[in-house]
């Protein structure tokens, strides 16, 4: 097992989760579940709780699931945590059923956002929850975080709360809200909680809860990193901060530009505190001009502030309510001060009750080692739902199955984090772009307690993966460029040379799983970076030959250039490339198996146009769409703030017509009609769409792809009732493909088919 410390590992420093002195309450041991009712502490004990967590899905304790992974941290830590899972949300009683937490409530709205979990991208309610047991949909509220928060608050108003998840970490700043078409506010003025964790917040939650123990008042918790608050008026901690100022674009005299994310990576490492002949070419600041900070010259060049105690001012909400491009302006600011390394802290005003107000955004938090990953999946899991949740027999199927635990029921989490930084996915965002890896051993314990301890395994193991299945292990070269580096992708617009893409360490773990005793077979379900993969030709057959389950699923989610550069998506041609290794390698195993392609209808840069040959190149290749899923703007997200704004925020923005690339506009589909047509290229084999087609492509003056033949993409004749689309097979047919986000279905020994409705 590593024991590097972060110092070691990221060349930060943190202080490691396991050198904190356990809490006193450690002598009660380890629950075998956290206890969600008082009857279940009365048997453990304890007489209070030190924490509890309020969490919008059911509990299930693995480590796949948040509220797990954060109360098993704490236990660890010697805390006495319980867990109030998808709480009635119409009073304050249910919030109260664990009495009053000693230390802090935790909340967050679950696994995934509220609003996506219970609304698709159409924004038609879902008919279910695959979060709730037997799926059951209206568990949860819409905007749970905020409820939740304030439900706490009414329960007992005096004790800390800690607003944590993915809902809450996406909506830090003020941002778009694509149910209500507008601009909100930054979840804290809405919200009545203390502090915000953003991101995968062990180490910011094990600091504060161990400072709340020791007596520290949570409004003097002010400089942990991976968390946000709203300053208070006098605040002593503010004093000694630098602030620049961005609250606008195109001001004469600026102090401080944003680092280009497309400059070399050599560009950026040499700006960390030296010269560098691009700064020193830089035209010198206007000193008539109004300065928020005084620059102190040395040597002819400006003298800016430390980083550490810098803060960056966005536009303000009321400013980014009424202005795309300064909308579009703190996207992306936002996203340039995410690496740890070089991040600085992000502030911006809120008027609340008529009187400004601040939200303060401190830089991400250090990733967790390898040694730290260690130890937060090797903590005593369950690997179950609560039992609460057992039929009467004591099993989870049927009326009782979870289906999201049931999807990871025999899969392995090796890594967080993703560097592909695609621009509508919010995994970076959320995760980071630092890879974190456990050690192999680890991942070797896991299978082997999976094997020996979880009822129904049947000896395959459905995943060994994480947000991208092929990045364990991979980072830059230089611990040196990756703390200096601001650049968005490590992938995008092409592979950086500084990036390390050996796949051998990933070789070897898929090679010693695979040869465990009782292990059949271990699949690959996560999704593939094929750009990456192909790198490697001897992962390719690896993967291929051994952990393939007759289908791969990849994600090209377009074919044109011009939407795949607002992705940040690789060309179709890494795809072509690796479709070849893939097939040579299936072929020599002696195996039928086939790549299973996702797109997205709708993303904003996408014409009619590339629709269209989108649509040609599925016909080409023979694949036909069984399900299909537009663009879903997700806040924060650079994709999103494109849909929003119309303008492209992964270039400088700028209202001066003389720089094309800060007034680029972006094409944005947002009516229902050309939603509606860009899903049925997509299903250009749905005799539903093609009305819509033949009209598209006669408007487009493509009459010629409308005929009967083989060169034809729609036929001239409409049946009389167009058939109904089949529902999507257990298992998807040759040419068959599903689309982002909706997900596969299980394959046979890994989960039983669900009984149709």
């Amino acid at each position: 097992m590593s024991t590097a410390t972060p110092r070691q590992e990221y060349g930060l420093d943190a202080k490691p989760l396991t050198s904190y002195r356990p809490y006193w309450a450690k002598r009660f041991g380890t629950a075998p579940f956290l206890p969600t009712s008082r009857a279940e502490m009365d048997a453990l004990g304890w007489d209070s709780c030190d924490v509890v967590i309020v969490t919008g899905d059911a509990y299930v304790d693995h480590p796949s699931f948040g509220m797990a992974v954060v109360g098993r941290v704490l236990e660890a830590q010697g805390f006495r945590v319980g867990i109030i899972a998808q709480p009635d949300w119409h009073s304050a009683a249910p919030f109260a059923a664990l009495g009053r937490p000693n230390l802090c409530f935790g909340v967050a709205a679950g696994n995934m956002d509220s609003m996506i979990n219970r609304y698709t991208a159409d924004r038609r309610p879902r008919g279910d929850d695959a979060y709730t047991p037997g799926g059951a949909p209206d568990k949860r509220p819409d905007r749970a975080s905020l409820v939740y928060t304030q439900r706490c608050r009414e329960a007992f108003g005096d004790v800390p709360i800690l607003l944590g998840g993915i809902e809450a970490s996406l909506r830090r700043i003020a941002h778009y809200d694509y149910w209500q078409d507008k601009v909100r506010r930054a979840i804290l003025v809405d919200a009545q909680a203390d502090l915000l964790l953003y991101g995968n917040a062990e180490r910011a939650l094990v600091e504060i809860v161990h400072r709340l123990a020791a007596g520290e008042p949570v409004d003097q918790i002010t400089e942990v990193r991976g968390t946000a608050f709203l300053r208070r008026d006098g605040d002593a901690s503010a004093a000694g901060w630098f602030e620049l100022d961005s609250t606008d674009v195109d001001l004469p005299g600026r102090i401080d530009d944003h680092i280009n994310p497309y400059q070399t990576t050599s560009e950026a490492a040499a700006s960390q505190g030296a010269s560098c002949a691009k700064d020193d070419a830089a035209p010198p600041a206007d000193p008539a001009a109004p300065q928020p900070i005084r620059l102190v010259p040395r040597q002819g060049r400006v003298q800016l502030p430390p980083r550490e105690r810098t803060v960056v001012r966005l536009p303000s909400f009321e400013q980014v309510k009424r202005d795309p491009v300064l909308y579009a302006h703190a996207n992306r600011v936002l996203h340039l001060e995410t690496n740890p390394g070089n991040a600085r802290a992000l502030v911006q005003a809120h008027l609340v009750g008529g009187k400004p107000r601040d939200v303060w955004i401190n830089p991400p938090p250090i990733p967790l080692t390898t040694a730290e990953m260690d130890h937060v999946f090797g903590l005593p899991y369950a690997r179950s739902p609560h039992p609460s949740y057992a039929d009467a027999n004591g099993r989870h199927d049927g009326s009782t199955k979870i289906p999201a635990w049931e999807m990871i029921r025999f899969s392995v989490n090796i890594m967080r984090g993703c560097f592909g930084g695609c621009s509508f996915c919010s995994i970076t965002e959320h995760e980071g772009r630092i890879i974190q890896s456990r050690s192999e051993d680890s991942v070797i314990r896991e299978i082997e307690d999976m094997r020996d301890k979880v009822p129904g395994f049947t000896g395959i193991v459905s995943d060994l993966g994480g947000p991208t299945a092929n990045m364990y292990r991979l980072r830059c070269k230089s611990t040196a460029i990756e703390r200096a580096c601001r650049k968005p992708s490590c992938v995008w617009p092409g592979i950086c040379p500084n990036l390390g893409t050996d796949h051998a360490p990933l070789i070897r773990m898929y090679r010693r799983a695979r040869t465990l005793p009782g292990v059949k077979k271990v699949l690959i379900g996560s999704g593939l970076r094929y750009d990456l993969a192909v790198r490697s030709p001897d992962y390719v057959k690896e993967l291929v030959t051994h952990h393939v389950g007759g289908y791969l699923k990849i994600a090209p989610e377009h074919t044109e250039a011009g939407p795949l550069s607002k992705m940040m998506k690789p060309g179709i041609g890494s795809y072509d490339r690796f479709k070849q290794l893939f097939d040579k390698y299936s072929a020599e195993a002696g195996k039928q198996q086939y790549l299973i392609p996702y797109f997205i209808a709708a993303h904003p840069g996408t014409s009619d146009e590339d629709m269209m040959h989108l649509a040609l190149w599925l016909k080409r290749n023979g694949f036909r769409a069984d399900q299909v899923q537009t663009f879903y703007p997700s806040p924060m997200a650079s994709a999103t703030a494109m849909y929003h704004t119309g303008r492209n925020p992964l270039k400088g923005l700028s209202r001066d017509v003389a720089k094309p690339d800060g007034t680029e506009k972006v094409d944005v589909v947002r009516s229902e009609k050309r939603r509606r047509l860009h899903k049925a290229f997509l299903r250009y084999h749905d005799a539903a769409g093609w009305p819509l087609l033949r009209d598209a492509l006669m408007a487009m003056g493509r009459a010629d792809l409308i005929g009967n033949g083989k060169k034809h993409l729609v036929p001239s004749y409409q049946p009389a009732v167009a058939a109904a689309s089949p529902a999507a097979p257990a298992r998807p047919r040759r040419g068959s493909l599903l689309t982002q986000h909706t997900g596969l279905p299980p394959r046979p020994g890994t989960a039983p088919r669900r009984k149709p409705r």
